[in-house]
């Protein structure tokens, strides 16, 4: 069961269904006449649209020319994954669906319905929102940012959990980086049972790696001042042992 939280300063709908495609690097492509897995197959243009490049012997190239006109003709479906491994790594899910059309030998999807699923329920995006909006600026750099975290600083994960309400912490058997993206950063709360999610949230949004360091670091002053939770003290003293 999930923790319960405030997710102040979080991406707007418009802008996260913007950047589970833009750092996404496959898609399920379902049409009229099957599915199809591509990876490292699409690029998603400045105005949403999703440009497809197909093989030659694609079906979804007569689908295309055979959709009646205005029609939806196929739904392409992203998978946000988080990059470290933990519990339940499907972080979204983003369901774009509109008419493909054949450009330069390639197909071009421009959404015309949008749906965003979370860990709080599903949304439907405005096509238009959605248009306007851009990605995170950090998406494209959140794999490597959040494995490096991982990986090579795990006592400044421990250390942030000094943020991080005693009650939220209860049970906790492990604590990984989620997410980060401009506004802020989501730990995942492992427990024997079940887990949680966390927020941290910067005192200013972060429009480029500099900026996150910088963030990072204000948090984690914050944390050098906040007294170290009991449930964490413990766990090291047992594992000292």
């Amino acid at each position: 069961m999930a923790d319960r939280h405030a997710w102040t300063a979080a991406p707007a709908a418009a802008e996260r269904a913007r950047s589970v495609p833009a750092a996404a690097w496959s898609c399920a492509v379902t049409a009229e006449g099957g599915r199809e897995e591509l990876v490292g197959a699409h690029t998603v243009l400045a105005d949403g649209r999703v440009l497809l490049h197909l093989p030659e012997d694609s079906t979804l190239h007569a689908v295309a020319l055979c959709a009646p006109r205005g029609e939806p003709s196929a739904v392409l479906e992203f998978a946000d994954v988080a990059p470290v491994p933990v519990r339940s790594r499907i972080r979204a899910r983003l369901w774009l669906a509109g008419s493909l059309v054949p450009e330069e030998g390639n197909l071009v999807l421009r959404p015309t319905r949008i749906a965003l699923r979370r860990a709080n329920g599903v949304v439907a995006v405005d096509p238009g929102e959605y248009a306007a909006a851009g990605p995170d600026p950090l998406a494209a750099a959140e794999a490597g940012l959040l494995t490096h975290l991982a990986d090579a600083h795990p006592e400044t994960v421990e250390r942030l959990t000094r943020l991080v309400e005693p009650g939220s912490l209860h049970g906790a058997v492990r604590v990984q980086p989620l997410a980060v993206d401009r506004h802020g950063l989501t730990l995942r709360i492992e427990r024997a049972r079940g887990h949680g999610d966390v927020r941290l949230t910067f005192h200013r949004p972060a429009d480029d790696a500099a900026q996150l360091t910088e963030r990072m670091h204000v948090l984690l002053a914050q944390a050098q001042r906040a007294a170290c939770p009991r449930t964490l003290q413990r766990q090291r003293t047992d594992g000292d042992r």
